[in-house]
C-alpha cells in the first residue's frame, strides 16, 4: 500500500448562497464523501417513500457538514436553498462520490486539448501517479465526463436511490438510456 491519503471532505462555494432567518448569507461550506448508510438509511424516511425526489434533500443534509457559520445543516436548510445552489450541490455530490475528486473536464480554447481542472480552485489536475492511468482510462471510456450527461456516467447515489425509493429497479439493459447493459 502506498502512503496516499484519501480526501474525504471537499470545500465549496455556493453560487447564490443560503440566507438564514436573520438575513445572513452563507456561501462557503464543506461536503464529505457519502457512506453506504447515507444512501440506504434515507430510504426509510416516510417523506422519501411518498416522494422520491425528497431523497436529494435528505442525502445532502447528511453529507453537507458545514455551511457558513450555521450550527447545524438539516433537511430544512437544504429545502430552503435556491435551485441553482441545490443543483450545484447535486453535481458536487456526484463528482466527489463517483470520481473521487472535485474535478471537471474542460478543453483548451486554442488547441482543443482536453484536461481536468479542480472545480473549486481552477488548478490543473494531473492524472499521474498510482491512479493516473485508471483515471485517464475512465475518462477515455466516458466515465466521469460531462456531469450534465447522466447516461454517460456511472449511476449516482441520487439516481439509484431514487429508483429504490420509487419501488423501481434500474432497467436490465433493454432500452437503457446509457447503453450500459450492466445497469
Amino acid at each position: 500500500m502506498t502512503g496516499e491519503t484519501l480526501q474525504t471532505e471537499f470545500e465549496f462555494t455556493l453560487p447564490q448562497g443560503y440566507v438564514d432567518d436573520d438575513g445572513t448569507l452563507h456561501k462557503e461550506g464543506r461536503m464529505r464523501l457519502a457512506t453506504a448508510a447515507d444512501e440506504i438509511e434515507p430510504l426509510q424516511n416516510p417523506r422519501v417513500q411518498t416522494n422520491s425526489s425528497y431523497l436529494t434533500i435528505v442525502l445532502l443534509s447528511r453529507v453537507v457538514t458545514e455551511l457558513g457559520d450555521l450550527e447545524t445543516i438539516d433537511a430544512t436548510v437544504i429545502e430552503e436553498l435556491f435551485v441553482t445552489d441545490l443543483e450545484y450541490l447535486q453535481a458536487l455530490y456526484e463528482r466527489v462520490n463517483n470520481q473521487g475528486m472535485n474535478a471537471v473536464e474542460t478543453a483548451c480554447p486554442d488547441c482543443g486539448e482536453v484536461f481536468e481542472i479542480d472545480a473549486e480552485s481552477g488548478t490543473h489536475v494531473t492524472t499521474d501517479g498510482p491512479n493516473g492511468a485508471m483515471n485517464a482510462a475512465a475518462m477515455d471510456a466516458g466515465v466521469g465526463g460531462d456531469i450534465g450527461e447522466l447516461g454517460g456516467t456511472e449511476s449516482s447515489g441520487f439516481e439509484s436511490a431514487d429508483m429504490r425509493a420509487a419501488g423501481t429497479e434500474p432497467n436490465d439493459g433493454e432500452g437503457s438510456e446509457s447503453g450500459n447493459p450492466a445497469e
